[in-house]
C-alpha cells in the first residue's frame, strides 16, 4: 500500500490547504484523510447571510484542479466534518462527493482496497454553542464548564429524541455492528479520553469552583478502541495536545492512534502506510 496522508482542523485556512494540495500533487498518496473542522469559523454566519461559500468557491475548485492535474493518480479522499463546521454545509460536501471530488464518510463504511474505512464526526459536550456535531458520550453527563447538546444552537434541525438520548457509544455500536476490525481505519473528530491525544490547556481553570478536566476526549471512543482493536484511528479536535504532551501518536493495544491537529500556523501533515501505521511521520509545513 503506497503512502497515505492525514490532516485535520484546517479551519478554512487557505494557506494550509494550498500546502496540502501541493504535497498531494508532489507525493501522489494513495489516499488522503481529512478529520473535520475543515471550514472557516465564520462559515455559519456566511451561510446565513448568503455570503461567499467556502465549499463551492474554494474547496471544490481547488480539489478539482488537483484531480485534473493528477488524473488517474488522484487519491481517494475520505473526510468528515467537525464540531466547528455547521451541519447546514453537509449537503455541499455530499454533493461534491457525488461528483467524485471526495468521499463523505460520516456514519458510513467504505473500502480502500481491503481496508474498511469508517467515519464518525461526533464529539462529547463542549463549552461551545454550536451543537450540530455533539452527542452525549456514554451517558447524559455534561462536564463542568460545558454546554449540554440539549442547549446551544443548531444549523440543522434534529429530532428531539436524538438530541436527548443519542450517545457516541450507541453511534459506534450502530456503525460497526459485529464487523471484523483487524484492518479497519476510523476517521474520528474526537480523540480518545485520558490519553496524550486529548490533553487540553485547562490547567488550573475552574467553573463554579470546580476544577476542569484537562482531558476532553471521548470515553466511548477510548473503550471502543480497547475492546475492538481496529488497525488505526485518526483524530483531531484538541489542537494543543501534541504541544502539551509531546505525543501525537500512541498505541492502545494493537491499535495505532494519531491526533493530527496542530495549534501553530503550519500545516501538520501525517504520512503513513496502512500496512505499517506505527511508522507514521508528522511534518509541519
Amino acid at each position: 500500500m503506497p503512502t497515505c496522508f492525514f490532516a485535520t482542523d484546517l479551519h478554512g485556512k487557505t494557506d494550509r490547504y494550498d500546502k496540502l494540495l501541493a504535497s498531494i500533487i508532489r507525493g501522489r498518496p494513495a489516499a488522503v484523510f481529512l478529520g473535520g473542522d475543515l471550514l472557516p469559523r465564520s462559515a455559519l454566519s456566511a451561510f446565513q447571510s448568503g455570503q461567499a461559500d467556502f465549499v463551492h468557491d474554494y474547496l471544490v475548485p481547488t480539489f478539482t484542479r488537483a484531480r485534473d492535474a493528477l488524473g488517474v493518480d488522484y487519491p481517494d479522499i475520505f473526510l468528515i466534518l467537525g464540531n466547528d463546521d455547521p451541519r447546514c454545509e453537509e449537503q455541499n460536501f455530499v454533493a461534491a462527493a457525488a461528483e467524485g471530488i471526495w468521499h463523505y464518510i460520516h456514519g458510513r463504511k467504505l473500502l480502500l482496497g481491503d481496508f474498511p474505512i469508517y467515519g464518525l464526526a461526533y464529539v462529547p459536550p463542549t463549552p461551545f454553542m454550536l451543537k450540530d456535531w455533539e452527542h452525549y458520550d456514554v451517558s447524559r453527563y455534561v462536564p463542568p464548564g460545558c454546554v449540554s447538546p440539549e442547549e446551544g444552537h443548531r444549523s440543522v434541525l434534529a429530532e428531539e429524541s436524538e438530541i436527548k438520548w443519542a450517545t457516541i457509544q450507541k453511534d459506534l455500536a450502530s456503525l460497526v455492528g459485529e464487523d471484523p476490525l483487524d484492518r479497519a481505519v476510523f476517521l474520528f473528530h474526537t480523540p480518545p479520553c485520558d490519553t496524550p491525544l486529548d490533553r487540553a490547556a485547562l490547567d488550573g481553570k475552574t467553573y463554579e469552583h470546580v476544577a476542569l478536566d484537562v482531558h476532553v476526549g471521548s470515553i466511548a471512543v477510548k473503550r471502543f478502541i480497547e475492546e475492538r482493536q481496529p488497525l488505526l484511528t485518526l483524530h483531531g479536535h484538541v489542537h494543543e495536545a501534541a504541544r502539551l504532551t509531546g505525543e501525537w501518536k500512541l498505541r492502545i493495544g494493537r491499535t495505532v492512534c494519531i491526533n493530527g491537529a496542530h495549534d501553530g500556523p503550519e500545516l501538520a501533515l501525517v504520512r503513513f502506510d496502512l500496512e505499517s501505521p506505527e511508522a507514521a511521520t508528522r511534518d509541519l509545513l
